[in-house]
C-alpha cells in the first residue's frame, strides 16, 4: 500500500489567512517572530485515494499524517522559513516520505514476487516562488524496503481568488536512483522462475520514473485551521512503464486525498 507523500513544506513562502485576511496572517506570523517565535509548524489528518501498489490498477482509501513547516530558528546557528508579509523568494524545507509494505501474496498480479518491506525517504525541498508561480526541486534518501536517491521536479501556478483561498497546479517529474526501480518495478530471474514466467525477469534502470500533474486547493476557515484538499495524475516512463509489472497493473495512477490541519507557534528558547 502507498502512503502519500508528505513533505514538510505545506507552508511555502506566505502562510494563508486567517478569517481576517492572508496578509494579517503574515503580519502575525512576523510578529509571533519578532516576539521571540522560534518555530512554526503544521500538524493534521488527512485520507487518500491511492494505488496499492505503484503499478498496481487497483485503489484503496488510507489516513496519513499532515505534517507541515513553516519557521524554525536556531539562535546562533541559522534561520529558515518564512518571517514576514514579503511573498516569494527562496525557501528550503526538509522532505519525507514513505510507502508502506507490498505484500505480493496479496494481489494475483504479484503472487510468486517477494515482498517489499515499508521505505522511508529523508531529505530536502528546495523552491522559488514569484508570488503567482513557483518552482521546486526535491531530493531525498530512501532506506528500508528500497534503497537509492529519490527525487522530483515541478513547477506551479498560483491563484489567490480570495484572502482565504490558495490554488496550486502544474506539471512535475519524478526519477528514482537504479537501486530504488529494481525494488519496485524489477523482477529477479529466480522470482520470475518461481512464477513459471508469468513475470518475465526485468532489471530496469534508473532514471525518469513518472510524469503528471498535480493540483492542490488550501483554506484556512478560521484562524489557523486549514482545509486541504489535492489532486494528481501521472503516468510511468521509461524502464518503470516498460516494468511487467506495470504492464500487468497499470501505467497510469491517480491520487486524491482531503484533510484539516493546525497550524502551532512555539517559543523554544525561553
Amino acid at each position: 500500500m502507498l502512503v502519500a507523500f508528505i513533505p514538510l513544506s505545506l507552508l511555502p513562502g506566505p502562510t494563508l489567512a486567517a478569517d481576517t485576511g492572508m496578509f494579517e496572517a503574515q503580519e502575525r506570523e512576523a510578529t509571533a517572530v519578532a516576539s521571540g517565535v522560534d518555530l512554526i509548524f503544521e500538524i493534521g489528518v488527512s485520507g487518500q485515494v491511492s494505488p496499492e501498489y505503484e503499478g498496481s490498477d487497483e485503489y484503496s482509501v488510507s489516513p496519513f499524517p499532515i505534517i507541515g513547516f513553516g519557521y524554525l530558528n536556531i539562535p546562533g546557528l541559522f534561520e529558515i522559513g518564512s518571517t514576514g508579509p514579503d511573498e516569494g523568494g527562496f525557501s528550503i524545507n526538509p522532505s519525507f516520505n514513505m510507502t508502506g509494505e507490498r505484500k505480493a501474496g496479496d494481489f494475483d498480479d504479484l503472487k510468486g514476487l517477494d515482498d517489499v518491506d515499508a521505505t522511508y525517504e529523508v531529505g530536502a525541498k528546495v523552491g522559488y516562488e514569484w508570488g503567482y508561480a513557483e518552482i521546486y526541486g526535491e531530493a531525498r534518501y530512501a532506506f528500508g524496503g528500497a534503497e537509492g536517491i529519490v527525487g522530483e521536479l515541478g513547477a506551479n501556478a498560483i491563484y489567490r481568488p480570495t484572502k482565504t483561498i490558495e490554488l496550486k497546479a502544474g506539471p512535475f517529474a519524478t526519477l528514482a536512483s537504479e537501486d530504488f526501480t529494481e525494488t519496485y518495478f524489477g523482477v529477479t530471474a529466480a522470482e520470475a522462475d518461481r512464477i513459471g514466467l508469468r513475470l518475465e525477469a526485468y532489471d530496469p534502470k534508473g532514471g525518469v520514473k513518472s510524469v503528471g500533474v498535480s493540483g492542490s486547493a488550501r483554506y484556512e476557515f478560521r484562524r489557523d485551521w486549514f482545509l486541504n484538499a489535492d489532486a494528481s495524475y501521472s503516468q510511468f516512463v521509461g524502464d518503470a512503464k516498460d516494468s511487467p509489472i506495470v504492464k500487468a497493473g497499470d501505467k497510469n495512477q491517480f491520487t486524491v486525498g482531503f484533510g484539516i490541519s493546525k497550524r502551532f507557534e512555539m517559543d523554544l528558547f525561553d
